[in-house]
């Protein structure tokens, strides 16, 4: 529409009104709406014989949304988040442990002695069901209340909604929606958060296709075991002033993978089981405002941190208690740990892996934050170095890199397993909180074990792969 046709449409009105009201208050009228209309003109029109009006928002979207910058900006933030989010929870992570598990366990451990507690009872209540619930609040509460908090920042300021505006033709291109993207991000800091985050999708299809794939976002449940076994194994086979800079580079990558995988999945899901074009996707960008610390605090902390932590705990404490009882209860002399991981080597070997790493993963379902706890405690039982832990099925860590190092050599870990433990850490079956929130999210049986079972047959095959083409070349 030419600006005669809109000055013509504007006179028209106005005559109109001209019928009901006197000449002084039309006037009145007129004036307002072109002061209006020029408003609005200034700010949405550009004449190609006179400069703009300087907008900050318009500049800013400018960059990042731009063809060219956007993406290089998108994962240059996400890595500061991760950064942040990993760095900062190092300390209180630290100080968290120590007092739970360093000095409240041995506390706990003496008073339950002292007042005549059975062996066993002590053993499932205080090195079962207590120490999972600390491992999971140590590993897990610093960094959420890091990364939910820096989320909600990006969410308030307005930068979020433009991420999901340059993610939507590549989603749309596999017949998902533009704000899976958002969903992606909420996932690497709890993929239960990020399943409830998918309510920003209208489409019932394109919602499903969001909850299955959030699996694929890597969790900061996940992220201790990548960064330690990318140290060990992958930084371990590099020369040792590139150690650092490789380590970092192999965890970045299978985050990465982790968003690749997403979209493949998303791609086929959309033409199998979800057939279905992409929606239309109405996204009107916000404009750029401070953020709400006080609010973002509130439901960062409370309303996410909280509320996931807690689920997470209601999980983790009878996990604690299975870890305690298949390690400690016999069969013929021999723990039932002990008989699953000699069952299960052969299988697991298939696979690069080993029947440790199987075994944890089951029993760590509740919870990815007690995988590496587990898998120690459970190598240390079958080698039977009495001398390194705490006792039979007591979950444990060490400070040292190397030490821990030199516990999984000692089990047979070559770099072919750090690397499928990598993959298949990426590729797992979600943990038993996302589960559950899958199923209040979807009401759906269904829906809730293709979410749970696609990602581990995905796992399956390509570590199979890798070991058969490793093999192959070594």
């Amino acid at each position: 529409m030419n600006d005669n046709i809109k000055r013509e449409s504007i006179l028209a009105v106005a005559n109109n009104l001209r019928w009901e009201v006197g000449d002084n208050l039309h006037d009145t009228l007129m004036e307002s709406i072109y002061e209006n209309a020029t408003s609005i003109a200034s700010k949405v029109v550009l004449y190609p014989d006179k400069k703009p009006a300087f907008s900050l928002d318009r500049t800013l979207d400018k960059i990042l949304t731009s063809k060219y910058l956007g993406f290089p900006i998108m994962f240059l933030i996400l890595a500061v988040v991760f950064w942040l989010t990993i760095q900062g929870a190092n300390i209180p992570s630290g100080l968290i442990a120590n007092l739970l598990v360093d000095t409240l366990h041995p506390a706990l451990k003496n008073m339950a002695n002292s007042i005549g507690f059975p062996w066993w009872l002590s053993g499932v209540l205080i090195d079962g069901a207590y120490l999972s619930m600390a491992w999971v609040i140590s590993v897990m509460l610093p960094p959420m209340a890091i990364f939910f908090p820096i989320y909600t920042l990006l969410e308030d300021f307005g930068y979020l909604p433009r991420v999901a505006f340059n993610m939507d033709p590549l989603y749309k291109k596999v017949g998902a929606h533009g704000r899976q993207a958002l969903t992606m991000a909420m996932g690497f800091g709890c993929n239960a958060a990020g399943v409830v985050a998918t309510r920003v999708i209208d489409s019932p299809r394109e919602r499903l296709i969001a909850i299955i794939t959030n699996n694929f976002s890597l969790c900061n449940g996940r992220w201790p075991t990548q960064i330690l076994i990318a140290t060990i194994f992958i930084g371990g086979a590099a020369p040792a002033y590139l150690a650092g800079i490789v380590s970092a580079a192999a965890v970045v990558f299978i985050a990465v993978l982790g968003i690749v995988f997403s979209l493949l999945v998303s791609w086929g899901l959309s033409r199998t089981l979800l057939k279905g074009e992409a929606s239309a996707f109405s996204l009107e960008l916000p404009p750029y405002r401070p953020p709400r610390i006080l609010q973002t605090l509130y439901t960062s902390l409370i309303s996410r941190t909280i509320f996931v932590l807690w689920r997470a705990i209601v999980f983790a404490v009878p996990a604690g208690m299975v870890i305690w009882l298949v390690a400690n209860i016999n069969i013929d002399g021999v723990s039932v740990a002990n008989h699953f991981i000699n069952w299960s080597n052969p299988f697991a070997f298939i696979f690069g892996l080993n029947g440790i790493i199987l075994l944890a993963y089951i029993i760590a379902i509740p919870a990815n934050e007690i995988v590496i706890p587990t898998v120690l405690m459970l190598t240390v039982a079958k080698l039977g170095m009495m001398s390194v832990g705490a006792g039979s099925g007591v979950m444990f860590e060490l400070d040292s890199v190397t030490d821990t190092a030199a516990i999984l050599q000692a089990g047979g870990w070559t770099l072919l397993t750090g690397i499928n433990l990598m993959l298949f850490s990426l590729l797992h079956n979600p943990c038993s909180t996302t589960i559950f929130t899958i199923y209040k999210e979807t009401k759906s049986v269904k829906w809730t074990v293709i979410s749970t079972l696609l990602p581990i047959a995905m796992g399956f095959t390509i570590t199979f792969f890798v070991t058969q083409i490793w093999r192959l070349i070594f």
